[in-house]
This record gives C-alpha cells, structure tokens and sequence, in this order.
C-alpha cells in the first residue's frame, strides 16, 4: 500500500481480509457493524473508508473527546468503547452477504458479548440487526431485547452511501445512545476532575 491511501490493487487484494476486533473486557459499549469494506481491508482499520462518517459521528455526539482517524482505533477501549462485525471478511458491499452469514454473525456476536462483557451493544446497520436477530419489525434505536445481558441500541449506518442519514442526523442517534450508556460525555469530564 503506498503511503496511506489504498491503491486499487490493494482494494482487489483485500476481498475476504479480515481486520482484528477492537474489544477489551467490561466495555460500556461495542459497536458491531456490518462487515468491513474493502477499503477496510486493504489499511486494517474499522469504518477507515473517506466519506464513512462513523469516526465524525462518535465525537460529535461525546463518545470521544477528540475526533479519532480510523489509524487511532486502538485508543477506543480507553474511551469504554470497542469495535466487532457481524461478518469479519472484507466485501466491495454489505450486500454481498448472504442472511446465513449474518444470522452465524449473530450467534458469533453473542459469543464475543458472553466474553467480553460489554454494558451495551450497538448495531450499525438497522437492516443487518433484522436479519441476524430475525427482529423484521425492529426500528432505530433502543431494543427491548438483552443480548448476552448487554442493553442493545440499534443505530443507522454512518456509510456515506446511507444517504437518508445526513452528518446531523447520525450524530443525534448516536448522542442519544451515548446519553444512555455514558451520560456525561467524554469532552466535559476534565472539567469536573478535582486537582491532587
């Protein structure tokens, strides 16, 4: 890969790559989307592809301080936060995955919650959570459901091809979910720290 932008045999190597999950134990909350995408693939890192406004989205709405590139994923679980996917290979598009992988994803999910532990799962992808939980009527946001004893929000996809979701838009679904599962933001915590 030259320099930091994939070229397009790299993009045709990294169909079917997987990229590692971003988990530790005792998360407040794990993001699972959908399956990598190529460009993903291709630089090891979640939601890496430009236009993807997971990483914007998560600082505008609290969750991080800062507004983190997809190179400084690691630095989530310091934050509570973590990162999995339904399907762990890389695809041109969501599209290409068959329901039976994304119920397996399902299963696999739960496995990772029972582990890992998290207080909150949230879906990124209200079309891959129906499928693989065969919820057909679920909408955004809360669930009534627990998954592995973890509280699950399902949330929209930041993909900049999910063009009924504007910037705004994703940033208040994911600030509701942050006001539940952290509901002091990240940002304005230093503010309240005692000095020694």
């Amino acid at each position: 890969m030259s320099g930091n932008r994939p070229s397009a045999q790299d993009l045709d190597a990294a169909e079917g790559a997987r990229i590692p999950d971003v988990l530790s134990p005792g998360l407040r909350v794990l993001f699972c989307g959908i399956n990598p995408g190529l460009w993903s693939g291709a630089t090891g890192h979640h939601f890496a592809r430009p236009g993807n406004r997971f990483w914007p989205v998560l600082h505008d709405s609290g969750f991080t301080p800062r507004l983190l590139e997809p190179h400084e994923q690691d630095e989530l679980p310091g934050f509570g936060l973590g990162i999995t996917n339904f399907v762990a290979r890389a695809s041109a598009r969501a599209a290409e995955l068959s329901d039976d992988e994304l119920r397996a994803g399902g299963v696999t999910l739960a496995a990772k919650v029972r582990q890992y532990r998290p207080e909150w799962v949230a879906v990124v992808g209200i079309t891959a959570y129906r499928v693989a939980f065969g919820e057909r009527r679920a909408t955004v946001g809360r669930q009534d459901r627990l998954i592995e004893g973890a509280q699950v929000w399902v949330l929209p996809n930041p993909s900049g091809l999910n063009a009924h979701w504007t910037a705004g838009t994703l940033a208040s679904e994911f600030r509701q979910l942050r006001q539940a599962a952290i509901p002091e933001p990240l940002a304005d915590r230093s503010d309240h720290e005692t000095p020694c």
